[in-house]
């Protein structure tokens, strides 16, 4: 259903990707992985048609439906939910639309007549049902939109949720050819265990970039390997791709040392009998398979694993954290009701719940930076806590080289143990020099994580550490949570992320309440669907 042709995406001298021949077939659907700054989504608007390539070309029939998921929660601000969602399919919007406007006109001229005929002819190509509207209906109401907000204004919806609505905008006509890049971002579990559920039905093609590996586990059917500027397909999902590619650079690395090795004999063969004249024959056909010797040199991959690691710099004493009868609202509406809990040595606990239950707000009041309206939180005297802010990328600012601004924290601090707690983070040699102004968002979020690492906090809490971060980080993130031996409150949707460390769950529920579990996520799972 999609072809790539010789493509090749270069600026100026840096080239993303080259020489990319694919063909994307009906019912597969591709996960496109890769390490941030590889060309994942410039690879993914180029299939698209949002950006052109350097070289080569995308054939997609034009008679397929094309979708592309949109990344501006914003552009249909004056739009209704229910309209925003059915401009996914623009035709039909539009025919609606004009139909509607005529139907308003103060007199029925035969032109008017005629035109409302052929929008209605326009009407039945894209909707032969006429269940448009039934079917944007549900989709909002799958969503957790009630029908009573189908006729509000996008404007008025909270952030948040703006990226539900532009999800079920680009589901809704049910395309041939799907893009989709980084659909689960700012989704809730229960949103994107919907969003699986729908995928997993799609018959068409379909492309879709995600850092949550659990989500591509369960969605796709091949993934499509971004790196050493090139674009591997393997079959199977990330955990296959995954056992694949490490067999494949397992091979390689063997094939490499046995030709090593031949090429060492070969040498010592011929540095010592090529002065004999009776060794002389033989000498010089060991020099003919030498030169024959393929030894390419090992491809540099994209993919860069951190070493994060969490050191508590004390260890911490019997009490640590009570927090008593917390409640909190906001414009009357009450987002935590009467919390209490007790945080117990060992305790890695996944704060979870849907979007804008109050999961940062709790982060916020147990780090001192919120008051509650009632209740109180009382850490132990030796508690020395680690916080990660959701807002992190918005936080860390101002023009000072990296260095300087970890400095900040630990003035006391060795430059060697500042510049290790960056390198465990990918930042090395030059990188450390630039600006805290020229870094991505993904660059910020590795600098609180080494903020950290240099702190020694003996507890951590992290409210939403994974965004912005590549799979390899998440993975690394998961583990050094796990082997920390310290205590954690972690903020996280993302299912895997949360499986790798968390022996205690915490769930926010609608009415400010929690339900406090004291074991796995998947235990946790279990225990609510046997309910």
């Amino acid at each position: 259903m999609v072809k790539v042709q010789n493509l090749k995406k270069s600026y100026g001298s840096r080239v993303l990707f080259e020489d990319v021949n694919l063909t994307l077939d009906k019912g597969k659907r591709y996960g496109l992985i890769g390490a941030n700054g590889a060309g994942k989504s410039t690879f993914l608007k180029i299939l698209s048609g949002i950006e052109d390539a350097t070289e080569g070309e995308v054939i997609i029939n034009d008679a397929l439906k094309v979708g592309v998921l949109g990344q501006n929660q914003y552009a249909f601000e004056d739009f209704t939910l229910f309209d925003a969602v059915l401009y996914g399919n623009k035709r039909l919007y539009n025919a609606i639309k004009e139909q509607e406007k005529l139907y308003m006109s103060e007199e029925f001229t035969d032109e008017i007549n005629n035109r409302i005929g052929e929008l209605e002819m326009i009407k039945v190509e894209e909707d032969p049902t006429y269940e448009y509207d039934v079917k944007i209906t549900k989709i909002l109401e799958d969503l957790g939109f009630p029908k009573e907000d189908h006729q509000k204004l996008m404007s008025e919806v909270p952030n948040a949720d703006k990226f539900k609505v532009l999800l079920a905008q680009v589901l809704f006509p049910k395309p041939d050819v799907l893009f989709l890049d980084e659909p689960t971002n700012n989704l809730d579990m229960e949103t994107i265990s919907w969003l699986e559920n729908q995928l997993k039905r799609h018959e068409g093609t379909m492309v879709v970039i995600s850092h949550d590996r659990h989500f591509l586990n369960e969605v796709v059917t091949n993934i499509l390997d971004l790196d050493f500027k090139k674009v591997r397909e393997f079959t199977g999902n990330y955990d296959d791709w995954y056992m694949a590619s490490t067999v494949l650079q397992k091979q390689a690395a063997a094939d490499r040392e046995k030709k090593e090795a031949q090429k060492k004999q070969l040498e010592e063969f011929i540095r010592r009998f090529s002065a004999n004249a009776s060794k002389a024959k033989q000498a010089t056909s060991r020099q003919k398979q030498l030169e024959k010797l393929d030894l390419k040199p090992i491809e540099l991959s994209s993919r860069r694993e951190p070493s994060i690691v969490f050191k508590q710099n004390r260890e911490i004493g019997k009490e640590i954290l009570f927090v008593e009868h917390i409640s909190k609202s906001f414009d009357g509406h009450k987002v935590l009701n009467d919390i209490s809990f007790v945080m117990n040595k060992g305790d890695k606990i996944a704060l979870i719940g849907p979007n804008g239950i109050g999961k940062t707000t709790l982060c916020e009041i147990l780090v001192g930076n919120l008051e509650p309206d009632t209740g109180k939180v009382t850490w132990g005297a030796k508690a020395d806590i680690g916080y990660f802010p959701q807002n992190t990328t918005d936080i860390i600012t101002g023009s000072e080289k990296l260095y300087d601004w970890l400095r900040g924290f630990k003035k006391d601090a060795e430059i060697g143990d500042i510049r290790n707690a960056l390198g465990r983070m990918l930042f090395n040699g030059e990188e450390q020099e630039k600006s805290i102004e020229k870094c991505s968002g993904g660059e910020k979020h590795r600098m609180m994580l080494s903020k950290l690492m240099l702190l020694g906090p003996n507890v951590l809490i992290l409210d939403e550490p994974t965004n912005h971060l590549d799979l390899e980080a998440i993975i690394a993130l998961g583990e050094a949570i796990f082997n920390y031996d310290g205590q954690a409150i972690v903020v996280s949707h993302d299912r895997d992320f949360i499986d790798a460390f968390a022996n205690r769950i915490i769930e926010i529920n609608p009415d400010g309440t929690i339900t406090d579990f004291m074991g796995t996520y998947e235990e946790y799972r279990e225990t609510k669907e046997k309910k």
